[in-house]
C-alpha cells in the first residue's frame, strides 16, 4: 500500500471528499502528519473510528524505529535508525549549555568513498525519502526531550550520506521541518553539509538557500583531496571555489568549511597556507575537527603541536577559526561506524 505521507494535500482532500468527508478533515490529517509525527491512523484521536478504518484499509505508514541506543560518558547520544525495509542508517544528539544538535543521514550508506570515512567502505545502497528524514528528526526530538529536557534546537545534515545527491528529497524535508503549518523550526538552525557536489552547490544558491552551507573539505591541495575524497574528480577544487563564490554572491551567507586534520596528511602549516588562499574569494568560517580513529589504522588524529601550528598560521590571516570537539568516541560516534559493526556482527 501506499505511504500516506507521500500523496499531496490536494490529493487528500480529494480522497476524503470521494469518502463523503468534509474538507476540513485533510488539514486535520495533515497536522497529524507533519506537525505532531503520528505514526499511525489510531493516534489520529480526532478523526471518527470508522474515518480511521477507512484510512487504515487505503494507506500505510513507512515508519522508521531506533534500533540501537548507545550513550556517551559527554552525554553524546547515537542512534541506529531501522527504516521500514529493514536497511539502517544513523542519528546522533550532540548537547551542549544551550542547545541539542541532531545530526541526520541523508542515504543508506554513501556512493562517495571517502578514505577516511567508515559510512564509505559501505558503499551506497539508496536514497532516503523525505518522510524519512523527517522521522529521523522526529524519534530524535522526542530521545531529546527525555534525556536533556528540551527540544532538538539544531540540525545539520552530516550523517550518513550525500544530502546533495538526494537533492529533491533533502530540499522536501527542510521544507517539511521549517514549514510554519508544520515543525516550524528555523531555517538557520538546520545546516547542509556537502562534500562538494558543484550542481548541487549552485542550484542551492539559484534558490537563495536559507539555511546554511558547510563543505567538507580536508584539503586545499588537489592531490591530496582527491586521494582523500574520490569526489574530486569531476568537481575540482578549481570549479569547487568557483561555485562557491558564486553561492555567497547569490546569497550573501558566509560558508563553513569542515576540515578534517590527519597526521602528516593535511595538518602542515603549508596545507594551511594552501587553505587560506582557497577560501580568499569568499567569507568562511574553518572548522578544524579531530579524526575519531577507526579499527582499519589508517589514519590517525594530528599531533596537538601540529595542529596548534595550523590553526596559529589560520589566526594569523585573521579567519574565522573554531576547533570543533569530538564527542562520542566512546559510542562508534564517527560516521558509518555503528551502522557498520552491527552489519559485520549480522554477517
Amino acid at each position: 500500500m501506499e505511504d500516506i505521507r507521500d500523496i499531496t494535500y490536494e490529493r487528500l482532500e480529494e480522497y476524503l471528499v470521494s469518502l463523503g468527508e468534509k474538507k476540513f478533515r485533510a488539514k486535520q490529517i495533515w497536522t497529524w502528519l507533519w506537525q505532531k509525527g503520528a505514526g499511525s491512523f489510531e493516534e489520529m484521536s480526532n478523526l471518527s473510528k470508522p474515518l480511521r478504518e477507512r484510512l487504515e484499509r487505503g494507506f500505510t505508514f513507512h515508519r522508521a524505529e531506533i534500533e540501537q541506543e548507545l550513550r556517551s560518558k559527554d552525554t553524546t547520544l547515537k542512534y541506529a535508525i531501522r527504516l521500514h525495509d529493514g536497511k539502517e542508517v544513523e542519528g546522533v544528539l550532540i548537547p551542549s549549555k544551550d542547545r541539542v544538535t541532531a545530526c541526520v543521514s541523508s542515504q543508506v550508506g554513501c556512493p562517495l568513498g571517502c578514505a577516511f570515512c567508515a559510512t564509505g567502505t559501505m558503499g551506497f545502497i539508496r536514497n532516503l525519502h523525505y518522510s524519512e528524514i523527517v522521522d529521523e528528526y522526529v524519534l530524535m526530538n522526542r530521545k531529546a526531550i527525555a534525556a536533556y529536557g528540551h527540544e532538538i534546537s539544531n540540525i545539520v545534515f552530516m550523517g550518513m550520506g550525500e544530502p546533495l545527491l538526494n537533492f529533491d528529497n533533502v530540499m522536501t524535508a527542510i521544507d517539511k521541518l521549517t514549514d510554519p503549518e508544520g515543525w516550524g523550526l528555523s531555517p538557520t538552525r538546520i545546516t547542509l553539509s556537502t562534500a562538494g557536489i558543484i550542481k548541487g552547490i549552485k542550484a542551492l544558491a539559484d534558490r537563495n538557500f536559507p539555511c546554511g552551507l558547510a563543505i567538507s573539505l580536508h584539503s586545499a591541495d588537489p592531490i591530496v583531496r582527491e586521494t582523500l575524497m574520490p569526489v574530486t574528480q569531476g568537481n575540482s577544487l578549481h570549479d569547487l571555489q568557483a561555485a562557491l563564490r558564486y553561492y555567497h554572491q547569490k546569497t550573501g551567507d558566509r560558508i563553513t568549511l569542515e576540515y578534517l586534520l590527519l597526521s602528516f596528511v593535511n595538518d602542515s602549516v603549508a596545507a594551511a597556507e594552501q587553505l587560506a588562499r582557497f577560501c580568499r574569494p569568499f567569507p568562511v568560517k574553518i572548522n578544524i575537527i579531530e579524526y575519531n580513529e577507526t579499527p582499519d589504522g589508517k589514519f590517525h588524529k594530528s599531533y596537538p603541536n601540529h595542529r596548534e601550528a595550523f590553526i596559529e598560521y589560520l589566526n594569523s590571516c585573521n579567519m574565522v577559526v573554531r576547533v570543533r570537539a569530538s564527542k562520542g568516541q566512546d559510542i562508534a560516534a564517527a560516521c558509518g561506524q555503528l551502522v557498520k559493526k552491527q552489519g559485520d556482527h549480522r554477517e
